[in-house]
């Protein structure tokens, strides 16, 4: 069997068959022999490159496109599964089914100690053109979440239904400044003690080192998916910073405004001030089950908005392409180089209707952008 993603390709290409048998057809419904030619083309760049030498089949490969891909270039991507581990499922029902056996079995506090979570896989696929990269990512959740802290009036008053929302991150090692990169690097313990018999603490998103940064690429289904972007940011020992400072998700609360006294955003007696088209409620007649979102987007300006989003939930899954220019510029995004045989380290964390419990990957991934074929005396791009 095929030890390597050449191997593997060579072999589809190639495949041995006795001196007898006929040469191997791709037809369609219609008899005429027309292969796949997107799945052909792309084999076949890989092969001119490579020269079916041995590539490494643990990365991410992003083969180049002469425009942006299609639904049956996604089909055909070369994929890459990360399994990411250690979050907390959303359920609709969560204690649905439970019995005295699950109770002794499960719960925290007995000797046998909690379950752990199930792991989820991601699925990865990338492609680029000369200008932009072009990255999907999709995973398993049978309960889309996109309404953070949003609010419903009853035909009275308004009740913040208190929901939170999906989403993901992605963490560049940009600089390669940290070897054998996993998202363990940007995960530390903060704030935590012991007393007596009881410990606590917080994790908090930051790095260990005062001299590295990762790019941090933000998607949450609600606050950034709604507008088409994810946040473009980056994480430094001082936690997640915006590419450009500022903040750009805003409480939609009137006690968030100062119109409640002391009171908490979002509790009772509070309400909303926009509704869905970022139009202020008036005096007039509101419907019972009129609705109104818990936060509000400030549309990103400059590099903070230059990774598009596009975003779906179907058949109990996610699926949200990313776009991106290969350079933006900022010192302080990654740059995608096609050739790069090393490629640049990336980790993938996936939040399950939560902001803080999430799943995170734990094996070292890569992008690696698969060169174009060059033309005689041009020269190689570097850093």
């Amino acid at each position: 069997p095929p030890r390597s993603l050449g191997a593997l390709v060579c072999s589809l290409l190639f495949p041995r068959r006795s001196r007898s048998s006929g040469p191997i057809r791709t037809t369609t419904q219609g008899g005429s022999d027309v292969p796949g030619k997107r799945l052909l083309f792309a084999a076949l760049m890989i092969l001119t490159l490579a020269a079916c030498r041995e590539i490494p089949a643990d990365r991410l490969y992003a083969l180049r496109l002469e425009q942006g891909p299609a639904e049956a270039d996604w089909q055909r991507a070369l994929p890459r599964t990360v399994t990411v581990r250690g979050g907390r499922a959303h359920k609709r029902e969560p204690l649905a089914g439970v019995d005295e056996d699950t109770v002794h079995t499960s719960t925290a506090s007995c000797h046998h100690g909690s379950t752990p979570p199930a792991p989820l896989a991601v699925d990865l696929r990338a492609f680029y053109t000369d200008d932009e990269l072009f990255l999907r990512l999709s995973w398993p959740d049978p309960t889309p979440d996109r309404a953070m802290l949003e609010w419903e009036f009853d035909g009275a008053a308004w009740k913040n239904l208190g929901g939170l929302e999906d989403g993901f991150g992605l963490l560049w090692d940009a600089a390669g400044r940290f070897p054998r990169f996993t998202c363990s690097y940007a995960c530390h313990l903060h704030d935590f003690g012991v007393a007596g018999d009881n410990f606590h603490a917080t994790n908090r998103m930051q790095l260990a080192r005062e001299d590295a940064w990762l790019d941090l690429w933000h998607w949450k289904a609600q606050r950034t998916g709604r507008f088409g972007f994810a946040d473009d940011r980056f994480l430094d020992r001082g936690g997640m910073q915006g590419d450009l400072p500022g903040e750009i998700f805003l409480p939609n609360s009137r006690f968030a405004r100062g119109m409640g006294g002391e009171a908490e955003p979002f509790s009772e007696g509070d309400a909303p001030i926009y509704d869905y088209q970022g139009i202020a409620f008036g005096k007039g007649f509101l419907p019972p089950g009129t609705r109104a979102p818990g936060y509000l987007t400030e549309p990103p300006a400059g590099g903070r908005g230059e990774i598009r989003a596009t975003s779906a939930w179907r058949d109990g899954r996610w699926e949200v392409v990313l776009r991106r220019p290969l350079r933006t510029g900022d010192p302080r995004d990654v740059a995608f180089l096609p050739g790069d045989e090393a490629g640049v380290a990336f980790g993938v964390a996936v939040m399950d209707s939560t902001l803080r419990e999430h799943y995170a990957s734990s094996t070292e991934e890569r992008l690696v952008l698969m060169a174009r074929p060059q033309k005689a005396g041009a020269q190689k791009e570097t850093r």
